[in-house]
């Protein structure tokens, strides 16, 4: 073993006793290894940074952008009202969403499908009052469990169809990875969905998933129907269903600037009525999207849409020396002056009966504001007003929902068929939602995770230098040597067992490169069909359960899900055996030796 080598494996060892610790966040132990390993030596200078260029960390770093401008755009709220039902318990909404993760996994790129419902889930989760984290995690090893079932589904199986290709003349097709994957596949989701997410470390009740802001959070609020609504006509308790599933409590009517008294649940809707509401601001916003409402009278509300880089709504509270304390919205001309409409009105212990903007707004009250973006500072100190802690607010672009999906299924069908390269394609959309203010340019960086940016980069270039060092080729021998004699199924099950351990430390794109020629110079001197061997590592690289590096999708979660390094290894380890069990048999029947 050679002196670079050494220190190699020493680094990574470290590093991930030091993951497992967590007593240090984890990208100051990434990147405190990179450096170490850059003193030592072992590491190019000149690749050094290499590894925040490479295609791992762009992709995860404009998939969480996508995501963001998903959700801006409605496109979250659509699969949430058509699928996804907050009441359902825990284990039947990871069934329902497993499912779905896995199936869509199969037919596009795991990552991008993960994109996809990610923020599906958080919503669901937020909605449901529950931490994230709790399913999260069986959503990610749905969508990569998924993934093994077809040739797009994921990186390796992309890689182990180019080497076949190359070695024996003909590549893998299609569905060629069906019958074992497919197989492998449902084991795994079903183990996930009746037993793997209980084993994830529970969340301090109270703790995650709980705003701070909880008390203060409902609004009476405004909504207003529109000229060209479909609702023109509907009694407004026939928008009952839609409230109490979008969590928001219709209080009444407004009908030419007078509050009517009761709730009218009776009364027929008209264009420019605008509905008395009672409920949270995102709850608010997906209400409005669900059905189409705006936020004021139309002209107003086309000036508002036509500003800038869109809109963002803002929570301020209202001292006793405010501008706009003891006055009313209207009074002080708020629409007119700062082209800002008042939402809603959060007064504890006082029922409003009037219309919001003509309101008289008392000290100690809490408004929603909806703001052009980069003025909400401004608009704050002209009313005298104090803000409250960002809590994520967001105006959602309904109105370009099918752009926002045709871009990215687009994308994503490009890349499928190799027309072009994903993180490129990502990129476009990326693009795409700015240039048509879907998602605005201010709040791109905000979105992503620059610990996990941190984390990939700087592991990426110690895998590489493991690699070029022949660390993975000693692993190599030694692995054929400690196989020589023993029969061809013990043969597989070791290979699958080390490329899953090597795809737990490194990138799994890395492990297949490394692992499949190996399989091959196995097969060859057992004198048999390199095929079970090649299927072997294509399952083993894609099946990186127990750590956040060795698959994009696990280290997607990490943050959004608030995981630790050595959380996923409960859910994981179990789940890895499983697939060796069932993978091999039917790697046997599928693929004959």
């Amino acid at each position: 073993m050679s002196t670079d080598q050494i220190i190699l494996f020493s680094l990574f060892g470290a590093v991930f006793a030091l993951l497992l610790w967590g007593r240090f966040r984890y990208d100051l132990v990434a990147f405190s290894a990179l450096m170490l390993g850059v003193v030592l030596g072992v590491v190019p200078t000149k690749e050094a940074f290499s590894g925040f260029g490479h295609p791992a960390t762009l992709v995860v770093a404009l998939v969480l952008v996508v995501s963001a401008g998903l959700v801006r755009s409605g496109a979250v709220f659509l699969i949430t009202r058509t699928l996804v039902d907050a009441t359902r318990s825990l284990g039947a909404h990871i069934t329902l969403m497993g499912a779905v993760g896995g199936i869509l996994s199969a037919f596009m790129n795991n990552v991008a499908a993960l994109a996809l419902l990610m923020p599906v889930d958080m919503q669901t989760a937020r909605k449901a009052g529950r931490a994230p984290g709790l399913s999260l995690m069986p959503l990610s090893f749905a969508t990569i469990l998924g993934g093994m079932v077809t040739l797009i589904g994921t990186p390796p199986n992309i890689i182990i169809a180019s080497i076949r290709g190359e070695a024996l003349g003909e590549p893998f097709h299609m569905f060629d990875f069906a019958p074992v994957g497919g197989v492998t596949a449902i084991a795994g989701l079903i183990f996930v969905a009746l037993i793997g997410w209980r084993l994830i470390p529970q969340p301090k009740q109270g703790v995650e998933g709980r705003d701070p802001m909880e008390e203060f959070a409902q609004y009476v609020a405004e909504l207003t129907v529109p000229e060209d609504s479909k609702h023109v006509g509907k009694r407004v308790k026939e928008l009952d269903e839609v409230a109490e599933k979008n969590d928001v409590a219709i209080l009444g009517l407004v009908r030419d600037g007078k509050r009517r008294y009761g709730v009218q649940r009776n009364t027929m809707l008209q264009a420019g009525d605008a509905l008395v509401l009672e409920a949270r601001p995102e709850a608010l916003d997906e209400f409005r999207a669900a059905l189409g409402l705006t936020f004021t009278e139309d002209p107003r509300h086309e000036t508002l849409t036509a500003e800038g880089d869109g809109l963002s709504k803002i929570e301020v509270v209202v001292p006793e020396n405010a501008r706009i304390s003891r006055k009313t919205a209207q009074a002080v001309g708020l629409g007119w002056r700062r082209n800002t409409v008042l939402m809603g009105i959060s007064r504890a212990g006082t029922r409003i009966f009037k219309q919001v903007r003509k309101t008289e707004i008392h000290p100690g009250d809490i408004l929603l504001l909806l703001v052009p973006v980069g003025k909400e500072a401004d608009v704050t100190e002209w009313l005298g007003c104090l803000p409250l802690a960002e809590r994520g607010l967001t105006v959602t672009k309904d109105r370009k929902v099918w752009w926002a999906i045709g871009l990215f299924a687009a994308a994503v069908a490009a890349a499928s068929i190799g027309l072009i390269y994903l993180p490129v394609a990502l990129g476009l959309v990326v693009v795409s939602y700015v240039l048509m203010k879907i998602l605005p340019i201010s709040e791109i960086y905000d979105h992503i995770e620059w610990p996990v940016v941190v984390l990939l980069g700087s592991m990426i270039p110690l895998g590489a230098a493991l690699e070029t060092s022949g660390g993975t080729e000693l692993i190599a021998g030694t692995l054929i040597g400690i196989t020589e004699g023993l029969p061809a199924w013990v043969v597989l099950t070791v290979l699958m067992i080390v490329t899953m351990t090597l795809s737990d430390v490194l990138n799994n794109t890395a492990t297949t490169i490394v692992a499949a020629p190996v399989g091959i110079q196995m097969a060859q001197a057992l004198g048999k069909n390199p095929d079970p061997f090649l299927m072997a590592v294509a399952v083993a690289a894609s099946c990186a359960f127990l750590t956040p590096i060795g698959h994009k999708n696990n280290t997607l979660i990490l943050g959004p899900g608030g995981y630790k390094f050595g959380d996923y290894w409960r859910m994981g380890l179990p789940l890895e055996v499983l697939v060796v069990a069932v993978s091999i048999p039917s790697i046997l029947l599928f693929w004959p030796l």
